[in-house]
């Protein structure tokens, strides 16, 4: 699943960021903690498709779709 389907309230863990997302995008998330292993939690899913707001190391990011399609996760039980 990619992050952008991960239901609000719901954890997931980062598997990996799609090979085709800018290398400068890949860099920039990174940086911010959306890295394999880590831990992200959708905190809003606001309707006709606004950026989503996700929880990562104690902080809030707000993601478009095109970033949060690349970044795949699996849910946390």
């Amino acid at each position: 699943m990619t992050l952008w389907q991960l239901p609000a309230g719901s954890s997931a863990t980062i598997a990996a960021l799609n090979e085709q997302l800018d290398s400068r995008y890949r860099q920039r998330i990174s940086e911010l903690g959306f890295s394999v292993g880590a831990t992200v939690q959708c905190m809003l899913r606001p309707g006709l498709g606004a950026p989503r707001q996700y929880v990562i190391n104690n902080s809030v990011y707000s993601l478009d779709r095109q970033i949060a399609d690349a970044i795949l996760c699996e849910l946390t039980p």
